[in-house]
């Protein structure tokens, strides 16, 4: 063992150099800048029934091609990281997180957005009870609960079992709360309207 003193001063000057050199390897570990040496690449989107032909960065995420390219803003924007559930879609009528997919990946799939789940004069079912059982307030996560919420539905039916799933055997599974709340959990709502969210996908399911 070295007989060499340890002191406080001596401890703190080697984390600040042990901080340095980790910041100094992450640095260069780090993607180039955008632009840097990257070529556009062309990228076949169907949205809502409509095909796009788009010529983009191959970085761009889905997120960013609908809001940014498309001028389709009903996905939004929330953690960028896939924890908030605000950017939620459909893909060939699966849930995804929008901000999680690179746009060149959905090349010819079909994406269905909030815009192309109804309209003002004949809304979708969950559209109708979220608006029935005031399933929001400020509205920035609704486009991405109601998505979820018809793409969780969809599971349902298809019999795909979930954390709470009592009968894993079943053809189809029965729409309780306990699996709307296990299911939409990845879904935040910031003003805590949960209440009106589950009672509005159970109406919408027929179980109110």
């Amino acid at each position: 063992m070295s007989n060499i003193p340890v002191t406080r001063r001596g401890l703190l000057g080697s984390g600040a150099a042990l901080g340095a050199a980790l910041h100094g390897a992450s640095a260069l570990a780090q993607p180039p800048s955008p632009g840097a040496g990257t070529t556009a690449v062309d990228v076949g989107l169907t949205v809502n029934g409509t095909r796009h032909d788009l010529r983009l960065d191959p970085r761009t995420t889905l997120l960013d091609a609908l809001r940014e390219h498309l001028g389709l803003t009903g996905s939004k924007k929330g953690c960028d990281h896939g924890q908030c559930g605000a950017c939620t879609l459909l893909i060939d009528g699966v849930r995804k997180n929008s901000c999680l997919n690179l746009a060149v990946s959905c090349d010819d799939r079909e994406i269905t957005t909030i815009e192309g789940l109804g309209t003002e004069q004949a809304l979708h079912p969950v559209q109708a009870a979220f608006v029935k059982h005031d399933g929001f307030q400020c509205g920035f996560c609704t486009p991405g609960q109601i998505c979820s919420a018809v793409g969780m539905l969809a599971e349902l039916k298809r019999g795909l079992p979930s954390a709470v799933t009592p009968q894993l055997s079943a053809a189809a599974m029965e729409v309780a709360e306990a699996e709307v709340r296990e299911r939409m959990s990845g879904n935040i709502c910031r003003c805590a309207a949960y209440p009106n969210i589950v009672a509005a996908i159970l109406d919408a399911a027929g179980k109110a």
